[in-house]
């Protein structure tokens, strides 16, 4: 392997690494935290807005970096700039977006610290991971093929 197909590589092990670091020390791994988060049991006095902080600073870090990154022809750690190709919403990004939501919220993880806590050998990750996966594989084998 060169050093043009390495960069890439590292690029995301570091900003995994980056970022896993991050979900840990925030407690963003903790069902409990992103539970508390979207949790109105007993009004605003239960409610945690820690979640909501930490996707503030994720956003605040993606604006930055956009805005860095329109000067440049290329990624520093790429060929070129991946954009999707999908621009309108449609009935399938809202149903997509309900279950991955309420799965989210009954579970209290979502995929980065499902991942996160797997590594840390968590019995529920686990469980929430397989249940990802059998989810993956059910709508590859029932959503329409792209042609």
């Amino acid at each position: 392997m060169n050093t043009t197909q390495i960069k890439p590589w590292m690029s995301a092990f570091i900003s995994g690494a980056l970022f896993s670091v991050g979900l840990a020390m925030s407690g963003m791994t903790q069902p409990a935290k992103v539970i508390g988060f979207f949790g109105f049991t007993h009004g605003l006095e239960s409610w945690d807005p820690s979640l909501a902080f930490v996707m503030g600073g994720g956003m605040l870090i993606y604006i930055l970096g956009l805005q860095l990154s329109k000067g440049l022809e290329q990624p520093y750690c790429g060929t070129d700039f991946s954009q999707p190709s999908q621009k309108s919403i449609d009935k399938k990004l809202i149903c997509g977006s309900l279950v991955f939501g309420m799965g989210w919220g009954l579970a209290g993880y979502c995929p980065g610290p499902v991942l996160a806590s797997v590594g840390a050998m968590s019995r529920d990750a686990l469980i929430v991971l397989a249940g990802m996966i059998i989810g993956i594989i059910v709508t590859k084998k029932f959503s329409p093929k792209k042609s």
